[in-house]
Formats: structure tokens, sequence, C-alpha cells
């Protein structure tokens, strides 16, 4: 396999999100040619005190155009919906989601998608894992130091699953549509 020359110092921009009707995480990553990640930024669109939920969703398109702006990552990760007890609060984690994925989308950016326990067991080695730990894993598999908030740690790790993963396919030349699971 031939490689580019200086190709391993070039970064890839990676934006995860942890979409959520009240609270949507944002994390971006850099990883190298190499697979070395480094922190670019973290945060969540606090959205819960918005007048009506619609407001809420155009909070999170507009909060992650102007994230998408500042800080012009090339790819993007996202967690899928998981089903909850209340099928109320799944529409509306659906339609969070949605408006982040629209946000990206509107910006010319590729959205790929992540199972909760895939994140899970590609930060924590277990698809069991709790926030606690995924918490704790993104601080040091990124060098941040003090407490990382629950939202902002889960859309970080979706960015390095996404890096992970990205990573395993090239090694393997396959697309991601063909990569399957035991599930």
């Amino acid at each position: 396999m031939s490689r580019v020359p200086g190709s391993e110092s070039r970064a890839t921009r990676i934006l995860g999100i942890d979409p959520g009707s009240q609270r949507t995480g944002v994390g971006i990553i850099d990883v190298d040619g190499q697979g070395r990640l480094s922190h670019v930024f973290h945060g969540a669109l606090a959205v819960a005190g918005e007048a009506t939920f619609p407001l809420r969703l155009k909070c999170i398109f507009d909060g992650l155009c102007d994230i998408i702006a500042a800080h012009q990552p090339a790819e993007c990760a996202i967690e899928r919906v998981f089903m909850a007890r209340n099928p109320d609060s799944a529409l509306k984690l659906g339609q969070a989601r949605g408006a982040a994925i629209c946000a990206v989308v509107s910006q010319g950016i590729a959205v790929h998608e992540y199972a909760a326990t895939e994140v899970k067991q590609s930060v924590v080695g277990s698809g069991r894992g709790d926030k606690t730990q995924v918490q704790h894993m993104i601080g040091i598999l990124l060098g941040l130091k003090g407490p990382l908030q629950a939202d902002a740690a889960d859309a970080l790790a979706v960015a390095v699953t996404h890096a992970h993963t990205r990573a395993s396919l090239a090694r393997v030349g396959i697309p991601r549509t063909a990569w399957r699971r035991g599930r």
C-alpha cells in the first residue's frame, strides 16, 4: 500500500453530535493520518428555555450552523435515536436529531450515524458502559483536565468513534455499508 508523502500530518476535523430536545452536545476533534486525536471544541446547546418546541429546533439548527462556520469540520458523526419508554420523548428526540442533521447537511457535510452501544464499545470497551465511564475515557483520550459535561462528553465520544471506525475501514478497504456487527 502506498502513502502520499506528508499525509500523516494532514488532520481531518470531525464534528460529533449528541442530539437532545433540551440540550444537544457538540464536540469537535482533529484526527491526523497516524490516528492521533486532538481536542478542538466542546459544549452543549441548551435549548430548554425556548418558548416553544419549534424554537428549540431552530436554536439547534442555528447553533450548529454557527459552530460549523467557526470550526469548519470536514465530517460529522451523530448518535442514532434509541427507543425511549415515552413515545413523546422519542418523537421530540427524533425531531431534535433531524434539526441537527439538517444543519450539518445544509453546510455540505456528510453525516455518519452510530448507535449508543457502538460509541460505548469504541470509547469504553463495552457497549454497556455508563456516562461516567464515557466522560472519564474521553478526558483521558483527549487529554482534557477537569470534569466534562455529560452531553459534550457524549458528543466527543461520537466523534472519536467515527475517527476509530474510519481508520479501521481504511485499513480493511471496505465501505461502512458493508461493515457488519453481530446484532
